[in-house]
């Protein structure tokens, strides 16, 4: 450990050597993680042991869905406020954006259940 710095919320420096192997590894895993600050990465990998880099690909998917539903549900809503009278045929429309929605939210726990 190095000098303490008083007027940083950081004050304690620490310092790593590395061969070039080690430094390209490093640098590798960090372009992987998607943290650009050596410090970050460093402090993260030091505390936790691990980083995880979570593809949010699923979730976007599932928000889009979850918009389309909300959408529809208001819809028909409206339609059946006004005319008091449902289509059998909105209705079906919705239940299979539904099992869509849900189907996408039991992939989403799949994948998070395997994240060890």
């Amino acid at each position: 450990m190095s000098a303490i710095k008083r007027n940083r919320q950081r004050p304690i420096q620490l310092r790593i050597w590395a061969n070039e192997e080690e430094a390209a590894l490093i640098q590798e895993r960090m372009d992987a993680s998607g943290i650009r600050n050596f410090s970050a990465f460093a402090r993260k990998m030091l505390i936790d042991g691990y980083h995880v880099n979570i593809d949010l690909s699923d979730v976007r998917e599932m928000v889009v869905l979850l918009r389309r539903c909300s959408n529809n549900i208001n819809q028909i809503a409206k339609r059946a406020n006004e005319t008091r009278s449902i289509y059998a045929e909105d209705v079906s429309d919705l239940r299979r954006q539904y099992d869509t929605l849900w189907d996408a939210a039991n992939k989403i726990l799949v994948g998070l259940a395997k994240i060890r």
